[in-house]
């Protein structure tokens, strides 16, 4: 029954992110964008947009603090990895490791999708430059990893106190880093709701997944 109802949640959140998507392309469409593009949602995002202002200070650190998640992936990379030269075989290496990386590569490959296929572009140019703005990229890489990060940890480490720990950060963490890409004025407010949904949709499948061939912790 809980993966049956792990796997309904990933798909309203996936089914939500579609649909929001597609509003976003259709309602309020205005030329209010960088160079005159194209933003769904143009009066309350360009309300919500003057409200908070830009805070490059704000987005500097979020960015960096972006390596986060980066680093993350690499230790559970490093896990699967060690796992694979000790036991010689992949099909030897643990199931959620494995169901892990092909999550990661798909986590990865949506962001790589939106930077090609730009639904709009940011407030303000980076450097110059416009820049991809739809899903935020950095909300999506944080809401997908970390709560991998808390999963892994209940599920290989005994230590109650190192657990509760690791989550506190991770929801902290996540919580700073949303509301912070959010009032730094380098993305408009539909652009993180576009992330949240993403990233959920993207989370639950995932944990579906390991319920089915892991089980419940």
């Amino acid at each position: 029954m809980k993966k049956r109802r792990t796997f309904y949640l990933g798909g309203i959140f996936f089914t939500a992110f579609v649909l929001w998507t597609i509003l976003i392309m259709i309602i309020d469409v205005q030329p209010v964008g960088q160079n005159g593009t194209d933003i769904g949602f143009a009066a309350f995002n360009t309300r919500f947009h003057s409200m908070t202002g830009v805070n490059m200070t704000l987005y500097t650190i979020t960015d960096w603090l972006g390596l986060v998640p980066i680093f993350i992936c690499m230790i559970f990379g490093g896990v699967g990895f060690v796992q694979l030269v000790k036991r010689k075989s992949l099909f030897k290496v643990d199931k959620d490791i494995i169901i892990l990386g092909i999550y990661y590569i798909i986590v990865i490959f949506a962001y790589l999708l939106f930077e090609m296929i730009p639904i709009n572009y940011r407030p303000i140019p980076i450097e110059g430059v416009m820049e991809a703005s739809y899903p935020s990229s950095t909300t999506l890489l944080v809401l997908s990893v970390m709560p991998t990060l808390m999963e892994q940890t209940d599920r290989r480490l005994g230590d109650c106190r190192v657990k509760k720990i690791i989550c506190t950060f991770a929801v902290a963490f996540s919580l700073f880093m949303v509301m912070g890409r959010l009032i730094s004025g380098v993305h408009w407010f539909t652009d993180i709701v576009g992330s949240v949904l993403l990233s959920s949709g993207l989370y639950y499948l995932y944990k579906g997944w390991v319920l089915i061939f892991i089980g419940e912790q």
